[in-house]
């Protein structure tokens, strides 16, 4: 089928996006745009019967980075599989535009660590037919998906482009270095850049160990920036920080975002020996939106976690020379040797001098095995330590032992942030908030150790119909807010409802059989690449431009995405 084509979806309970109650009724779509919502007549090219389901809006994902697997990939799986038919990449200031020839290895040391992309996989896959943004666009452009992408500019490629090392190692720019970043931002917005994205955190540092080039930046470079995007009154801004002093690190955010005069979208998580620092952010957050300064927390659907695997980068045993020892050999020999007497002793014996690396990679309390289909809200009594202590075993050696069933294939779910009260609680309370939205899936990234494109799917499934540890919510707020609310953030104001004039991108599901599959392990990366995928069942249908892209799950092998240029208006049709 052809986005000119027309196609009906018959006698589905439609969940449009505005978070109305849902009605019963039918789907006309035409050119790819919707026609008629309600009561259809006539016969189209392709028909699809939704009785006894939901149609929902495609899922618009704000909070990804395949800037490199866009380039050697036309399908952007995880998300496309998974109900997602829009992705925003360029998050967190990463990204591969623009750069200089000489540049390239700095980019991809920052992708390899702070994005657990590895080196092999980006030397092989990425083509490096541009320089400038314009022309990683133009290169995205020549390209057909499964889905829609749209980019933004990074702060880190743009820093080591106008300033090669001295901006990769965090110097002070000066004026005209300052003027030259903006000018290149406000370039790439035009050429449709969604906006800028910026890191001020410690936790992102390139695989050779240093800083992101953007930590730490001043004031006035992210406001020269930020005000070239207000000069062209067009653009988003997004960023993480670690909000050390929330209350000097947010005012300079609000006097960017209101000088500036552009939307703001922030990353907003629990830590675990901060508990309650986030509802500081918030306190501010909405002082600022009464105030008139547009401004956004992006939060996860579930605690931002880690997974942990003998076949992947990392596990409890992790940084302990004696599994260090062992760690570059391939899965079946490692099992072999992990199951040596001698290696396992040595292993058992000995202990993590970084008590912060410790507390992430072998907190047993906090550590629950990864099942299928996968519980992402563990009761502490599913703990590594509960399961141990009943067994009248130590931790480490129980673990020891889980991790080598399944063929080494075991893995372990280590909620990091959003799970301090080993609940979802105060997740509920962020996502009702009245300035959040759901974002970091960071799909297309962490490919060995995150795996949160599902972010969407588990929104639905846990918040509206699985959860039994409190309170849900109703599934037109949670359609609404992945959909309408996630693509108006960055501008994309022609998709997220279901109504006449919209872009014809549906999820046509059963949500009665609506479920996740545990991650797996593929190798289907350039260079053989490794990384966790996850897919779902129940969704009947995926709908991208009026075109069919997934099939009970399977893809139809039909490319109607696209690369997505700047902030869109709606286009009515004619009725």
């Amino acid at each position: 089928m052809s986005r000119d084509s027309t196609m009906i979806i018959r006698n589905g309970l439609i969940i449009d996006g505005s978070g109305d109650k849902p009605v019963i009724g039918d789907i006309k779509i035409s050119n790819g745009v919707i026609e008629q919502v309600g009561k259809v007549t006539g016969k189209a090219d392709e028909e699809i019967d939704a009785k006894g389901m939901i149609v929902t809006p495609g899922f618009v994902d704000i909070h990804t980075h395949y800037d490199g697997q866009v380039t050697w990939s036309h399908q952007v799986g995880s998300s496309s599989e998974l109900g997602v038919t829009t992705v925003v990449m360029g998050n967190c200031g990463i990204g591969l535009a623009p750069c200089k020839s000489e540049s390239r290895e700095l980019l991809m040391k920052l992708m390899e660590g702070i994005e657990d992309i590895p080196g092999a996989v980006l030397q092989e896959g990425l083509p490096w037919n541009w320089s400038s943004f314009p022309e990683y666009l133009d290169a995205l452009d020549k390209r057909h998906y499964d889905i829609d992408i749209a980019a933004q500019i990074g702060h880190a490629p743009l820093r080591i482009h106008v300033m090669g090392q001295r901006g990769a190692d965090r110097e002070p720019a000066t004026d005209s270095e300052k003027a030259q970043m903006a000018r290149l931002a406000q370039e790439a917005v035009r050429a449709g850049a969604l906006g800028f994205t910026t890191s001020r955190t410690i936790m992102h540092k390139s695989s050779d160990g240093k800083h992101t080039p953007s930590l730490g930046a001043a004031e006035d470079e992210l406001m020269t920036i930020a005000q070239a995007l207000g000069d062209q009154n067009q653009g988003v801004l997004q960023l993480v920080t670690d909000f050390d002093d929330v209350d000097a690190e947010f005012a300079m955010l609000r006097r960017i975002a209101e000088k500036s005069g552009r939307p703001l979208s922030l990353t907003l998580l629990q830590h675990e020996h901060l508990p309650d620092r986030w509802r500081r952010v918030m306190e501010h957050m909405h002082a600022a939106n009464d105030a008139g300064v547009l401004m956004r927390a992006q939060v996860g659907a579930r605690p931002v976690a880690l997974i942990f695997s003998l076949d992947l980068t990392l596990c409890p045993f992790s940084g302990l020379p004696a599994y260090e020892a062992i760690n570059h050999l391939c899965l079946t020999d490692k099992l072999q040797r992990m199951s040596d007497p001698d290696t396992r002793k040595a292993i058992l014996e000995q202990q993590h001098d970084d008590e912060l690396y410790k507390r992430r990679v072998a907190n047993f309390d906090n550590l629950y095995p990864l099942t299928n289909p996968p519980n992402y809200e563990p009761r502490p009594e599913d703990s590594i330590a509960a399961m141990a202590r009943k067994a009248g075993r130590d931790p480490a050696d129980f673990v020891y032992d889980y991790l080598m069933t399944d063929n080494g294939q075991a893995l372990l779910y280590r909620p990091l942030y959003n799970y301090a009260d080993q609940d979802m609680e105060v997740l509920r309370e962020m996502l009702l908030d009245r300035d959040s939205v759901p974002g970091l899936s960071d799909g297309g990234a962490h490919y060995n150790f995150i795996c949160d494109a599902s972010f969407p799917v588990y929104l639905l499934t846990h918040w509206a119909r699985d959860r039994s540890r409190g309170q849900r919510i109703a599934l037109q707020t949670l359609v609404k807010w992945q959909t309408h609310d996630t693509a108006q953030t960055v501008g994309l104001n022609d998709r997220g409802l279901l109504k006449p004039g919209y872009k014809a991108d549906v999820n046509v599901i059963d949500f009665d059989r609506l479920r996740l599959y545990r991650p797996e392990i593929v190798h289907d990366l350039p260079a053989a690449g490794r990384r966790l995928a996850q897919k779902a069942q129940g969704i009947k249908a995926t709908i991208v431009s009026g075109v069919m892209t997934y099939k009970d799950g399977q893809f139809t092998g039909c490319l109607p995405g696209r690369l997505v240029r700047g902030a869109k208006s709606l286009q009515a049709v004619v009725a």
